[in-house]
């Protein structure tokens, strides 16, 4: 059974993290996936969440669909101006089917790593395929795994009100997010998610074997070079014409 980690006390704070969702990375994330869906195109959102891309997509002139296992975040999309105007089905991203197929389907911000098992990677990458036009798209963003060898902390973020270590076992691929964060008491409370961080070349394994090509790799929306140096990577597999 998968679990629903982003509950209503997450979903009610999931939209604040300025800089991650500001408008200067949402301008560049959906401008690339309208790119690819074409003028009048159909996108399917895989953990569509509180909306905060699919909202500004639909305002790009995309048909916009999503999936999402929690019902709280999607409350969270349906008080958005537009939110109600987005069809959404409760469940997993992994097995879940729509009506319909899509010329783009896009997973974001490291949410790949929410399936934790590589037999759950898969079958979204196969769900995700079954879902795409021949012609389509599946696109995902996520980190590239740094993993030091007998590294098993990493800080990720530092402040008086939160503290954020990443866990990782790198002989399973399995890792946690711990976030530690202060109350108004001055107490901190720990928040634990955890993730399964695949590496580049298994990904498009994974693509091969939904039968799918890479087609373009970037380190950011924008269209920045991917080099050995980036720390993250926006990846577009497409679906053969001719399947």
């Amino acid at each position: 059974m998968v679990h629903d980690y982003f509950g209503r006390e997450v979903a009610q704070g999931y939209d604040d993290d300025s800089e991650r969702f500001g408008a200067a990375w949402l301008e560049a994330e959906t401008g690339f996936l309208a790119d690819l869906a074409g003028t009048g195109g159909m996108a399917l959102e895989l953990a569509i969440g509180t909306g905060r891309v699919a909202v500004p997509l639909r305002a790009r002139g995309i048909d916009v669909h999503g999936i999402d296992l929690s019902e709280s975040m999607v409350e969270q999309l349906r008080a958005k101006p537009g939110g109600d105007d987005i069809p959404v089905t409760i469940g997993d991203i992994s097995t879940v089917r729509v009506d319909g197929t899509f010329d783009v389907v896009y997973l974001v911000f490291n949410t790949f790593g929410n399936l934790t098992s590589q037999e759950a990677q898969v079958a979204c990458f196969e769900n995700a395929a079954a879902h795409l036009r021949p012609g389509g798209c599946f696109v995902i963003e996520g980190g590239v795994p740094g993993v030091r060898s007998g590294e098993r902390y990493r800080v990720f973020h530092h402040s008086d009100e939160h503290l954020g270590v990443d866990e990782y076992d790198t002989a399973t691929q399995q890792m946690y997010s711990h976030h530690y964060t202060r109350e108004d008491d001055g107490r901190y409370r720990r928040r634990s998610i955890p993730f399964r961080f695949a590496f580049l070349s298994e990904l498009d394994l994974m693509g091969r074997i939904a039968g799918l090509e890479l087609r373009e790799r970037w380190a950011w929306w924008d269209r920045t070079p991917f080099t050995p140096a980036s720390e993250a990577h926006v990846s577009v597999w497409e679906k053969p014409a001719n399947s």
